[in-house]
């Protein structure tokens, strides 16, 4: 069993979201899934946008670091689009670090310091959403892989940005249905080493 933590992306924590780490949970694994919203959650991306910068980015940061406080070492964290940066955040700086899962964005890794020795990740987005390949997502994302030898990039066919979500429009069943696969791949993978 891998313990994993999950961060909501910008448009909180969504039943697409919420199902995700029931999917998780359904393979044995032990998923901590914190709201940073404290109950807010956002029919529309740019709503979700316009409340994360009235909170501040640093104050979600923040949120998402003090999440981990109280739980195990050894764990992983994931993120959707804006949960990344808290997902990255811990990954790079929380000793024990398990692994990384980053979906929809990626931080440069200077950003928060240097990659952990020997903690793998995966990053997954679609390949012409504008928000993952235009805005430096999709460059930090080679970079990492080009950095880290148990670095993989997923890229899928389209142009959607939160298509792991089934509880928004922008969800696309085949993409999401690969993604939470290779995730249940790498966990096994992360259980495996560790036992």
């Amino acid at each position: 069993m891998a313990e994993v933590l999950l961060f909501h992306h910008i448009q909180g924590l969504t039943p697409g979201v919420r199902e995700f780490a029931d999917r998780l949970g359904a393979a044995g694994h032990a998923v901590h899934l914190p709201d940073l919203y404290d109950g807010r959650v956002f029919d529309d991306f740019d709503e979700g946008v316009e409340h994360a910068r009235k909170v501040g980015f640093d104050v979600l940061l923040e949120r998402g670091r003090s999440a981990a406080d109280g739980l195990p070492d050894g764990l992983v964290y994931a993120g959707f689009s804006l949960g990344v940066m808290p997902a990255q955040l811990l990954t790079q700086t929380r000793a024990g670090a398990k692994g990384g899962l980053f979906f929809h964005s990626c931080l440069p890794v200077q950003e928060f310091g240097t990659w952990p020795q020997g903690v793998p990740v995966q990053v997954h987005g679609m390949a012409g959403d504008p928000l993952f390949a235009d805005e430096g997502d999709l460059d930090a994302a080679r970079a990492l892989v080009e950095s880290v030898p148990d670095a993989e990039l997923f890229l899928y066919p389209g142009d959607r940005h939160l298509f792991a979500d089934h509880s928004l429009p922008s969800y696309d069943a085949p993409a999401a249905t690969l993604l939470t696969e290779r995730v249940l791949q790498f966990l096994a993978r992360v259980d495996a080493t560790a036992a």
